[in-house]
């Protein structure tokens, strides 16, 4: 009883750090857009830019498409949030970046998050230019090399939500509470 007492003293004291943290950025940016300048491709070939992520609310996660775990089921969350929001979240946009964009051509960006969801934009490019976006992103990724030649990726595992005006507007965790994540997806479509 007393293990558990403190388990749950220490979740919401954990909560509680990251809403303040969240909202000491939210206030001392400015509201500024995140991240930087960058042109990139879309899952169908046309040039992206971060003038995707102006005029509508958006939610950014960075992964690729051989990714065995976390990836697939952060994008099937996804979907599954954005058609629960319904109209709530028309205006609501989604981006999958990879950060493996020397295997994740545009075409097989297309057919991974195609086999996902009609909501989620792929989004891939150059790779000194994919990895220039993703380090002004502060995400976090690295090439691990596997036996036989192969090699995974280790990333950032989190959903960047960006406000209308592509100003950061906190983040979705990996393995967060989906009654939580979908709060959060909410209160971003409504103040966009």
């Amino acid at each position: 009883m007393m293990r558990s007492v403190l388990v749950g003293i220490l979740v919401l004291m954990t909560a509680g750090i990251g809403f303040l943290a969240f909202e000491w950025y939210r206030q001392t940016s400015g509201g500024e857009p995140y991240g930087a300048p960058f042109e990139l491709v879309d899952q169908k070939g046309a040039p992206i830019t971060e003038a995707a992520f102006r005029g509508h609310p958006s939610a950014v996660f960075f992964g690729f498409t051989h990714c065995p775990e976390v990836c697939p089921t952060t994008l099937f969350e996804l979907d599954g949030w954005l058609k629960k929001l319904g109209d709530e979240g028309k205006d609501l946009r989604a981006y999958f970046v990879s950060i493996d964009p020397e295997r994740d051509t545009a075409e097989l960006m297309d057919s991974y998050v195609g086999n996902v969801s009609d909501r989620i934009t792929g989004i891939t490019g150059e790779p000194d230019k994919v990895h220039a976006m993703a380090k002004a992103f502060g995400i976090y990724w690295r090439k691990v090399d596997l036996e036989g030649g192969d090699y995974t990726m280790d990333h950032t595992a989190s959903v960047i939500l960006l406000d209308a005006d592509g100003a950061f507007a906190g983040t979705i965790a990996y393995g967060e509470n989906p009654d939580s994540a979908l709060a959060k997806l909410k209160r971003l479509a409504g103040e966009g």
